[in-house]
């Protein structure tokens, strides 16, 4: 289950939109990470294309099962390593930013210790 870090963070935030939202769009998307919609646009044509993503005629944005892995384990790694990060004593902001740039470089079997010790 290969792949990249935008990849990760689009498909994280389909998955986060999903769970506030009754339908998502590409907007909501552009909207939730302060990008462009016609870069959003483009990441979700590679998205589809990869098979992550589904985009009905309507416009609306659902995840595949291979997505929704892809994007589950991101959200988990998300929430585990930023509410780590405060409890040790990070300012919010600097664990959430944080967190999300180690959520895409940590290796499952570090993870998986990570979440065992703690």
């Amino acid at each position: 289950m290969k792949s990249n870090e935008s990849a990760e963070n689009y498909l994280e935030t389909i998955l986060i939109l999903s769970q506030r939202l009754p339908v998502v769009r590409s907007i909501d998307v552009a909207v939730e990470l302060g990008y462009k919609k016609s870069s959003v646009s483009v990441a979700m044509k590679h998205l589809r294309e990869k098979g992550h993503i589904v985009v009905s005629e309507a416009g609306y944005i659902t995840l595949t099962e291979t997505g929704k892995e892809i994007a589950d384990m991101i959200y988990e790694r998300h929430k585990f390593l930023s509410s780590w990060l405060i409890s040790l004593g990070v300012d919010e902001k600097i664990a959430l930013e944080d967190a999300c740039r180690m959520e895409h470089v940590i290796s499952p079997e570090t993870f998986s210790a990570l979440k065992k010790h703690v």
